[in-house]
C-alpha cells in the first residue's frame, strides 16, 4: 500500500505492506465554507464576553496575540475579520505581537505569509524577544514561584486580544488560548520555570490534558491573573482550512475548542505497534528538528518498548543553529545521559525541556529520521539513525520483529495523537 506522509510542501509517498499497516488519521472535518462569515459571527456573538467591537473603545490601544511562523495558525484569514471589528480604533493604537516564545524572530517574508501583506503594511507588527529585559515587564510570581515577566507592549496596553489555533500538545495538554500569554509572550526565566525538568516529567504533562496537568495549570494561572480582554481560537484540519471559531472568555472558549479538538484529533488504539511511523505534520511544523520531536512523541505514545520510531521530517531550518538545543544535544553521548543531565537539580538551560521530551521518546524506542536538510552526520550527532528510503527499511525491521509484527502509520504526524485504549488521556 502507498501512503502519503505529510513532509514539508510537497509531501512523502512510502510503500508498505498492507496487511500488517494500520493508518491513523483525525476525523475529517470540512472546512467552514466561509470563514470570513463564521469568524464576524463569533466575534459578535462570543461566549462569555459582549461583542468585540462593542468592549473596545476608540481611544484605547489594542495588542493582538498571533502566532509565529512555526504553527499552522491561519492568522491571513482570522486578522483581517478582527481588524475589521476594530476599525473604530486608529491604526497607530493597534499592536501586533508575534508570540515566538523563545523562537528566533520571523522574517519579513514570512510575516508576509503569516500574517498577509496588508496587515504587515498597515500595523505595527512586532517579534516578541523572550530574551531583551527592556521588552519585558515583572508582573508577579506564580503560586510555585515561577517569575511571570511578560512583553511590555502587552501589558501596557489598555486591551489584550488572543488568537490561536488549538491542537493537542505534548507536554501542555492543548496549544492555544492561554499558551499565547504564556509561553508565548513571556520572558525566558518565566518559560524556564513552565518547562522546568519535573514539570515536563510529570505523568500528566502530556498530550490532551490540561487539568491537573502542572505545565497546563501555571499557564492558565499566568493568563488568569494577568487579564486577557477577548479571545479568537480557531480549529483546523489537515487542508489547515477553519473547521471551528470559539471566540469570547479566554477559558470558556479555549475549553470548547479542546473538546472539539480531542474528538477530532485524538485516537485510541487497542495494543502497542512494534514500529510507528510519524510526519511532523509538513512545513510549517517540520520546519526544524526542534519541532518534530512533537512528530516523535505522538508515535511513542502506541510503539511497544523497544520497538522503532520513523519520523519524516523536513528540517529546512535544520537543527536549528538558534537557541541551545543542538549544543546541549552535543554535550553528552547518548539519551540516556542527556536526560541525567536536564534532570540534574541545577541544570537550568535554554531548549533543555526539548532535550528531555526527545529523550523520554528514546528511552522508550528507537528513532530512525528522514530529513531532506540535514546531513546524516547531523542526523547522528542528534542521537538518532538516519534513512534515505523509508520503504527500503521496512522489510529489514519486520524481518527483526518477526512474523507478526505490527506497522502503525501517522500520515499528519502530531495532527493526530493515538493513545491505547483504556488510559487516562
Amino acid at each position: 500500500m502507498l501512503v502519503e506522509l505529510a513532509y514539508g510542501t510537497t509531501g512523502l509517498t512510502v510503500e508498505l505492506p498492507e496487511s500488517r499497516t494500520t493508518v491513523i488519521e483525525p476525523e475529517h472535518v470540512s472546512g467552514i465554507a466561509e470563514p470570513a462569515v463564521a469568524l464576524r459571527e463569533a466575534m459578535r456573538g462570543p461566549v462569555g464576553k459582549p461583542a468585540l467591537r462593542q468592549m473596545v473603545h476608540t481611544g484605547q490601544t489594542v495588542a493582538i496575540a498571533v502566532c509565529d511562523v512555526t504553527r499552522p495558525m491561519p492568522s491571513a484569514a482570522v486578522l483581517p475579520v478582527l481588524l475589521g471589528e476594530l476599525r473604530h480604533v486608529p491604526r497607530e493604537q493597534i499592536v501586533v505581537l508575534v508570540a515566538t516564545g523563545t523562537h528566533r524572530p520571523n522574517t519579513p517574508q514570512e510575516l508576509t505569509e503569516m500574517l498577509g501583506p496588508e496587515v504587515v503594511r498597515d500595523y505595527r507588527v512586532v517579534n516578541h524577544s523572550a530574551f531583551d529585559p527592556e521588552g519585558l515587564t515583572l508582573v508577579g510570581d506564580t503560586p510555585d514561584a515561577i517569575p511571570v515577566w511578560l512583553n511590555r507592549l502587552w501589558m501596557e496596553s489598555d486591551f489584550r486580544i488572543t488568537t490561536g489555533f488549538v491542537e493537542p500538545h505534548f507536554f501542555a495538554g492543548f496549544s492555544g488560548g492561554p499558551k499565547m500569554v504564556a509561553p508565548g509572550l513571556a520572558g525566558f526565566d518565566t518559560i524556564l520555570g513552565l518547562h522546568g525538568a519535573a514539570m515536563i516529567g510529570h505523568p500528566d504533562a502530556t498530550w490532551g490534558v490540561t487539568d491537573g496537568n502542572p505545565v497546563h495549570d501555571a499557564i492558565r494561572w499566568i493568563a488568569g491573573e494577568t487579564g486577557v480582554d477577548f479571545s479568537v481560537d480557531v480549529t483546523i484540519n489537515r487542508d489547515r482550512a477553519i473547521t471551528g471559531v470559539y471566540t469570547g472568555e479566554l477559558f470558556e472558549a479555549h475549553r470548547a475548542a479542546c473538546v472539539t479538538a480531542k474528538r477530532t484529533a485524538m485516537r485510541p488504539v487497542e495494543a502497542p505497534f512494534d514500529i510507528a511511523i510519524t510526519s511532523n505534520s509538513g512545513y510549517p511544523l517540520d520546519l526544524n528538528l526542534y519541532q518534530s520531536i512533537k512528530g516523535m512523541s505522538a508515535a511513542a505514545q502506541i510503539v511497544r518498548d523497544g520497538g522503532t520510531i520513523i519520523c519524516a521530517a523536513e528540517c529546512r531550518d535544520g537543527i536549528p543553529e538558534h537557541g541551545e538545543y543542538r549544543r546541549i544535544l552535543a554535550s553528552r553521548e547518548s539519551p540516556e545521559a542527556l536526560l541525567e543531565l536536564v534532570c540534574s537539580p541545577e541544570y537550568r538551560r535554554h531548549d533543555q525541556w526539548q532535550v528531555q521530551m526527545q529523550a523520554q521518546v528514546q528511552r522508550r524506542a528507537r528513532v530512525l529520521l528522514r530529513s531532506s536538510y540535514l546531513e546524516p552526520a547531523q542526523v547522528r550527532a542528534a542521537h538518532l539513525e538516519p534513512i534515505e528510503d523509508i520503504s527500503a527499511v521496512i522489510p529489514e525491521l519486520v524481518r527483526q520483529y518477526g512474523p507478526d509484527t505490527r506497522i502503525c502509520v501517522l500520515p499528519q504526524g502530531p495532527q493526530t495523537i493515538p493513545y491505547l485504549d483504556g488510559s487516562s488521556v
